[in-house]
């Protein structure tokens, strides 16, 4: 035999050796999966599927139209817990022969999950009761099943719900996912999250998240990665009316309803360190926010002392820094109501930018800057409005200053707010108010400047307010002066803050000491 037809012999033997320890394996992997993915599942979830593809050349498995469902009723610290899931395809690539065929697990490369919609049902209201439960009920079991280095979901839906209310907790759609270089250990399995991973990517078209009993989330094009964050049309809604949550208070508190057309974090270093989490970002923009505040008087006072915004920021029990908050083109709206009869007070900052920078926690700090905060705005649509705001976090004492200008104020514009607060009305207009207060926890001193013209009460009778009180209101402008005849007025006060009220109504007590001084 010569030996061209040696070697044509010896290459035709060894493909049908290939082709014979292809098929063989073929046969034995389509064997040993089903077992690995049923019999010997370690999980608490039973997993089907109709269609289980295995290419071995292209070191491929594929499985098609899966459903993973609860063996039996799952616990999570004495609550219900239970998951259910149909995914329309799961592709594994770069898989590992001898794993499965020795170690009964899957290894492998990449898993892409497509068009999977899970639901979790809780009889609890948390999304999560226990992080760590996350690593050792959900992870660490499929971890014996799989272990993979790369995530890939396509088109995802996540719904959780609570069963006792029948009220969704949190729900995403159109969730696309992808988690690189995924390590899974014993000692992270611990961890808050129960893993490590190089980076990850994330998109949602939509997301509601039911923040408590109170409030619930709703947002769009959520966009998100290990550095940076965004997302649109964000809302923060109250579950009950005014009325309805004014009823359930045993004592005051503030009604929010925010809304904003696109939120932005840039550069963000966040997670979590000896159990304690931490986030630093280069940069928080919120764009064309809408912020109602919205106080009844009718519950009895909160009688606990109101810390400062030092003190706030001071006593944050994890590292928290923000080098600067910008809020852009915004509406603020406050509104305080004595009765339903009445209606609200109104007060408005409109066409609202603030910039904060060197917002941080005290967290284990020894030094910080001072956190300088700049506004502009129209008080009452119309007015303009300038604050320069500083103070430490460090300081022990609370101390802060505040600069301040308002110029053109028309009175009228206030009747909103004085109308159904203080059954009064003014007319006239503030030239210009400028004023310079130093507080601390305790006090402030305070000196100002005030121009104003034209200045007019009219007082309403306390029992038919859309009648006119005319000899209290002739008496109150025989007591007020009417205007500064072109003259700036220089004032000083000083003014003892009740520790019991806001730092809010600590300035504003300040700034009507001012007027005070002045215009009585």
């Amino acid at each position: 035999m010569s030996l061209l037809k040696k070697i044509a012999l010896l290459v035709f033997s060894l493909l049908i050796l290939v082709v014979i320890i292809n098929v063989g394996l073929n046969f034995w992997l389509n064997k040993k999966l089903p077992i690995i993915i049923s019999e010997k599942n370690p999980t608490s979830y039973t997993i089907a599927y109709s269609i289980l593809e295995i290419n071995l050349l292209s070191k491929k498995i594929k499985a098609s139209k899966l459903i993973i469902a609860p063996k039996t009723k799952q616990l999570e610290n004495g609550k219900k817990l239970n998951i259910y899931s149909k995914i329309e395809s799961i592709e594994i690539s770069g898989f590992k022969v001898w794993d499965i065929l020795f170690n009964d697990r899957i290894k492998a490369n990449t898993i892409i999950i497509t068009a999977p919609e899970i639901v979790v049902e809780k009889d609890s209201q948390n999304a999560i009761n226990n992080s760590k439960n996350l690593g050792s009920a959900v992870v660490k079991p499929f971890q014996e099943i799989i272990m993979v280095s790369n995530i890939i979901l396509n088109r995802g839906k996540l719904k959780i719900m609570n069963t006792t209310t029948d009220k969704p907790i949190l729900s995403l759609t159109n969730i696309n996912l992808r988690i690189n270089n995924i390590i899974v250990t014993d000692d992270l399995l611990q961890n808050k999250i129960p893993f490590s991973y190089q980076n990850f990517a994330i998109k949602t078209d939509s997301i509601y998240y039911r923040l408590n009993n109170n409030y619930h989330l709703k947002a769009s094009n959520l966009i998100a990665s290990d550095k940076d964050f965004s997302v649109e049309k964000f809302e923060m809604i109250p579950e009950y009316s005014r009325s309805q949550f004014t009823k359930k208070l045993d004592k005051e508190k503030d009604l929010f309803t925010l809304r904003s057309e696109s939120i932005k974090i840039n550069n963000i270093d966040w997670g979590f360190k000896d159990d304690k989490p931490f986030f630093n970002a280069n940069s928080v923009i919120i764009d064309q926010l809408s912020a109602n505040i919205y106080r009844n008087k009718l519950p009895p006072d909160d009688l606990s002392k109101k810390p400062l915004y030092n003190a706030l920021l001071r006593d944050i029990k994890f590292p928290l820094k923000i080098d600067t908050l910008a809020i852009r083109n915004s509406l603020l709206v406050y509104e305080e109501e004595i009765n339903f009869q009445k209606g609200p007070g109104k007060l408005s900052f409109n066409k609202f930018n603030l910039k904060a920078n060197n917002i941080q926690s005290g967290f284990q700090q020894k030094k910080l800057a001072d956190v300088a905060i700049d506004i502009n705005c129209k008080f009452m649509n119309h007015s303009p409005l300038k604050l320069n705001w500083t103070f430490n976090v460090l300081d022990q004492k609370d101390r802060f200053t505040i600069h301040g200008n308002v110029s053109n104020l028309k009175t009228s514009d206030l009747t909103t707010f004085t109308k159904p607060y203080l059954n009064a009305t003014t007319q006239g207009i503030i030239d210009e108010l400028k004023f310079t207060i130093k507080g601390n926890d305790f006090n402030s001193y305070e000196d100002a400047s005030l121009k104003y013209h034209g200045l007019k009460v009219t007082l309403y009778r306390k029992g038919a307010p859309e009648k006119k009180n005319k000899l209290k209101s002739a008496l109150t402008n025989l007591i007020v002066k009417n205007d500064t005849s072109g003259q700036t007025i220089n004032t000083t006060a000083t003014v003892e803050r009740d520790r019991e009220k806001s730092f809010y109504n600590f300035l504003w007590i300040n700034i009507a000491a001012i007027l005070k001084q002045i215009i009585i």
